[in-house]
């Protein structure tokens, strides 16, 4: 039985396009896309079964992505869901991963790619291209967390680095100057073996650092 994917796009264009590739893969079907999130969520809550994934725009009117991703945390949290936006910011994909996506797709991304993420998310529950985090699976695996020694001031900072806050306000916060904050991200990339802010979040998360 072909697995079941939903598309939430206010695009309509990029919609019935996504929708045309996802059906050549030819073990997919597309059950219904929505044009924002509000549209979703009514339909979302009549359905007999949910899809087993649905791909998640983040800049959409009425209610974007990150409002959409919020409730489905609260009140339908085994959802997975795949962001596919156009926005490369760490911001977002922060917020994006802190509610519960899967994974996070770029619209330009290759379709070979794109059908790896969507069977990616369906057999092992996420999904995380090379953007998001280098090789911080292998690095987990490589580095159990009881292996991997966190001074006090690293794990606050790897808290803060989590946030929506900037690394000039994590500064504040933690009342050291932005060159001592640099010197902590540095570190931290050193030691958890990753290369981006993402990285650092994707590790709190998957070591129940912080709670999502």
């Amino acid at each position: 039985m072909k697995k079941s994917i939903a598309i939430v796009d206010d695009h309509r264009l990029f919609a019935q396009s996504l929708e045309k590739l996802i059906l050549s893969f030819d073990k997919w079907d597309v059950i219904f896309h929505a044009t924002n999130g509000r549209i979703f969520l009514d339909k979302y809550e009549t359905l007999n079964q949910p899809p087993d994934v649905v791909l998640m725009d983040i800049n959409m009117p009425v209610m974007d992505g990150i409002d959409t991703m919020g409730h489905l945390k609260k009140n339908f949290p085994e959802q997975k869901v795949l962001a596919l936006s156009v926005d490369d910011s760490e911001e977002t994909i922060i917020k994006m991963l802190r509610q519960g996506a899967r994974g996070y797709l770029l619209k330009d991304i290759h379709p070979d790619e794109f059908e790896k993420a969507i069977s990616d998310v369906l057999e092992k529950g996420f999904y995380y291209s090379d953007m998001i985090t280098d090789s911080l699976l292998d690095s987990l695996d490589k580095k159990p967390q009881n292996e991997i020694e966190l001074k006090e001031r690293e794990l606050e900072f790897l808290k803060w680095a989590c946030t929506e806050h900037t690394y000039k306000e994590i500064a504040e916060k933690m009342f050291l100057s932005p060159k001592t904050i640099d010197g902590y991200r540095e570190t931290l990339f050193h030691k958890l073996d990753v290369r981006s802010r993402i990285g650092l979040v994707l590790y709190a998360m998957k070591h129940h650092i912080i709670e999502v």
